[in-house]
């Protein structure tokens, strides 16, 4: 019992230090860009480097550049020493803020210790904007309304549309044995509930399929932090209603027999690093380690954007003439029945 006391003192001696110690990293950080910020105001405004623009652009979101760095939470494998360290947590950052956190990490609350150590911002921003992984502009989507990409390296979506990034979130795709498809694919049919085709047992919130002969598609279910599905792409709940609501269906020709017009493009591409370190993990070394640049976006998008504008384009006409077809339909003088004396 004593050698058990003096376990969990030592324990919880360190775990405060290191509190503390991260406390006073972000307090210092705050002093020093509070102290420098007049210094980089001239520095910003004197420079005349294109290259050097190029890159800020291009490498990271503003947010991440200028104040953002992360901190490890070691999480104990002991069950009652986890139960006293998830108070702390609680305590220490509100519901919205555990969200994010658990985010970026690849974990929602079910699996909120399915790991040993959790990647915190210093400064958390709920929406995880300021951490995107994701290019913030793509130019060479300015002409595609709706776009969706799953990156398997950092187990990852983004949205965008016109170009903009308009989301993005954590994912578990498909295990290494039974990988997710990829390339460019678009959604195809949406479902509230299905049910799994592995298991009966498998409940999928809005579930949106984007290959029919593959059963693959995005809902919600569990992120245990890494890839763990049947080929699927697995979501936090919110992001799969958002996403439900923002992707367009396919259109079919009458009876369901064909295909009329294509849903939303999405991409699939990449490989996770299986067997190694998970990549988010990297942040503590390096906040920039995940980016994907504007110019690997680039050369992924590039190739597919004549298909994603034609198949936009038409989608666009067989929407507007079916809407005009019912239009009509609705306007069409309705026939006065014969009236016999």
């Amino acid at each position: 019992m004593k050698k058990l006391f003096l376990k969990q003192s030592i324990f919880y001696t360190l775990f405060f230090a290191l509190l503390l110690t991260s406390c006073k990293k972000e307090n210092d950080k705050i002093n020093d860009q509070q102290q420098s910020t007049s210094e980089n105001v001239q520095i910003e405004d004197d420079s005349n480097s294109t290259a050097t623009k190029a890159e800020v652009k291009e490498s990271v979101p503003p947010a991440i550049q200028e104040n953002g760095f992360y901190n490890a939470f070691p999480i104990p494998k002991d069950k009652k020493q986890r139960d006293s360290l998830y108070a702390i947590f609680s305590k220490k950052y509100n519901e919205r803020e555990r969200y994010a956190i658990l985010a970026l990490n690849r974990l929602d609350s079910k699996s909120k210790w399915n790991s040993d150590t959790l990647v915190v911002p210093a400064k958390i921003d709920t929406t995880l904007m300021a951490y995107s992984p994701f290019p913030m502009q793509l130019d060479v989507l300015s002409d595609v309304k709706k776009f969706v990409v799953f990156s398997y390296p950092i187990q990852a979506y983004a949205v965008y549309s016109n170009g903009a990034l308009v989301k993005w979130g954590p994912t578990s795709m498909g295990k290494k044995t039974a990988q997710t498809t990829r390339g460019l694919m678009f959604a195809n049919w949406k479902k509230k509930l299905a049910i799994s085709t592995v298991k009966s047992e498998w409940k999928l919130p809005y579930n949106f399929n984007i290959h029919n002969t593959g059963g693959i598609g995005w809902h919600q279910y569990d992120l245990p932090g890494y890839p763990a599905s049947h080929s699927c792409l697995r979501l936090l709940m919110k992001d799969a209603m958002w996403l439900y609501n923002y992707a367009d269906t396919w259109i079919l020709n009458p009876g369901g027999a064909t295909k009329k017009a294509n849903g939303t493009p999405v991409i699939v591409f990449g490989d996770y690093p299986w067997g190694k370190r998970k990549p988010w993990r990297n942040l503590l070394n390096d906040p920039n380690s995940n980016n994907i640049s504007v110019e690997e976006m680039t050369n992924l998008v590039k190739p597919h954007v004549e298909k994603m504008i034609a198949e936009q384009t038409n989608r666009e006409k067989v929407s507007d003439s079916i809407k005009a077809a019912k239009a009509m339909e609705a306007q069409a003088p309705t026939e006065e029945p014969e009236v016999s004396n």
